[in-house]
């Protein structure tokens, strides 16, 4: 019996996200490893870092053989969350200071490449003229996944032997329930092997401008997912004095920035479907750079401004992301686009490794109340790329000719 739109679209979000808690659970359990046993800066830093470099490394992979486009799409994401909830799973095994364990978190890096892109394509085929909305509605709740460690850490008592199992259990149900979800009439026939198909984003002008869009999106969005937290305690910390309290509430005001990206998304998808994909992407880059800039200036000030001013960026911050995949789903030809959004999430991720590392680097050379400033450079490029792919005339393929 074939799924139908409505329950399949919940079931997809539900996989997504309950596979994608693999991801999610690296910065859970990096707080408690080091309290437990003693886990050093590096390791612990990899230990979050090396399952976003697996990432790319699989992407990187899926998009030479097309395999989202060329495998069934429920039984690659079934395969997929199969092998990494094992391979989170095996972490229990195994020394967690060793280094089997970073190889571990690459493998189930790897594995998301199978996930996330291909949860997004299964998301577009059953678009009618809402395709902005449904991909927010998926990005939006990956939002909240990834500020949930935040809440996680402000609450406390997390074994992290728990945390690491539940997420592999939650990729075990996604595995099972994702071949209860239908496909879309939008699904494309499967291309032939052609490793040149990767090159189609690059090749064509309308999809290079709008992975030059996400790019500059990219290039803000993980580096302050990253650091907003630190700079929070930092600043309350000035203003409050160094406690406990004063890194819970550091950790919940994080829960809550990042976590506003999930109704700015949903909100974002709406906008989008009405008003144009160009239109959102650049008025939410334009306000999220806005705020990179301004950021600094609230520093070791009034916590209240400071968070309200975060929350408002943190809306702003990815309220955009989904509707470059939805752009890229929209401008693609209908066979490929597994294949380019996964050709999209890789060199947004790849981008992330660097930016993720210059924000502490400027913060050491210039402080916090001017790190985040060097984000804003992101948007800019981003919101020129996207004012050209308005003036394209591809650009009225977009959300039913709204640009």
């Amino acid at each position: 019996m074939q799924t139908g739109r409505g329950a399949s679209l919940a079931l997809i979000a539900f996989c997504q996200v309950a596979a994608m808690a693999l991801w999610f659970s690296a910065s859970a359990v990096v707080p408690a490893l080091r309290a437990e046993i003693g886990l050093d800066g590096t390791t612990a830093s990899l230990f979050t870092s090396a399952v976003q470099a697996g990432f790319v490394a699989g992407t990187l992979v899926s998009a030479f053989f097309s395999l989202a486009d060329r495998i069934d799409p429920q039984r690659f994401f079934m395969a997929s969350a199969l092998v990494a909830a094992a391979a989170n799973a095996a972490i229990l095994l195994v020394e967690p200071a060793s280094f089997t364990v970073i190889v571990l978190r690459f493998a189930t890096g790897m594995c998301m490449a199978g996930i996330y892109p291909v949860g997004m394509k299964l998301a577009t085929t059953w678009a009618k003229g809402d395709m902005g909305l449904l991909v927010g509605l998926l990005v939006g709740a990956l939002t909240v996944g990834s500020a949930a460690p935040h809440l996680f850490n402000a609450l406390g008592g997390i074994d992290w032997r728990f945390t690491l199992g539940a997420a592999s259990v939650s990729a075990l149900a996604a595995a099972g329930a994702i071949l209860f979800a239908g496909v879309g009439p939008n699904i494309g026939k499967a291309p032939s092997f052609d490793p040149a198909h990767a090159l189609a984003g690059f090749r064509e002008q309308s999809l290079r401008l709008a992975n030059i869009g996400y790019l500059g999106h990219m290039w803000e969005l993980y580096a302050m997912w990253a650091w907003i937290g630190v700079f929070l305690n930092a600043s309350f910390t000035e203003t409050m004095g160094e406690s406990g309290a004063t890194s819970t509430y550091a950790a919940l005001a994080t829960f809550a920035i990042i976590g506003a990206g999930g109704v700015g998304c949903v909100m974002g998808g709406l906008f989008a479907d009405r008003m144009g994909r160009t239109t959102l992407t650049i008025i939410a880059m334009t306000v999220s750079g806005a705020c990179a800039l301004a950021v600094g200036f609230f520093y070791g000030g009034n916590p209240v401004w400071l968070v309200v001013l975060c929350i408002v960026w943190g809306f702003a911050v990815v309220a955009d992301s989904p509707q470059f995949s939805a752009s890229i789903a929209e401008l693609s030809d209908r066979s490929l686009v597994g294949t380019m959004l996964t050709v999209q999430t890789s060199m947004g991720f790849l981008l992330t490794l660097a930016t993720i590392h210059m924000v502490p680097w400027l913060a050491d050379m210039v402080g916090w109340r001017y790190a985040f400033a060097a984000l804003a450079v992101g948007p800019l490029i981003g919101v020129i790329a996207m004012a050209r792919l308005r003036a394209h005339p591809d650009a009225a393929k977009l959300a039913g000719g709204r640009r």
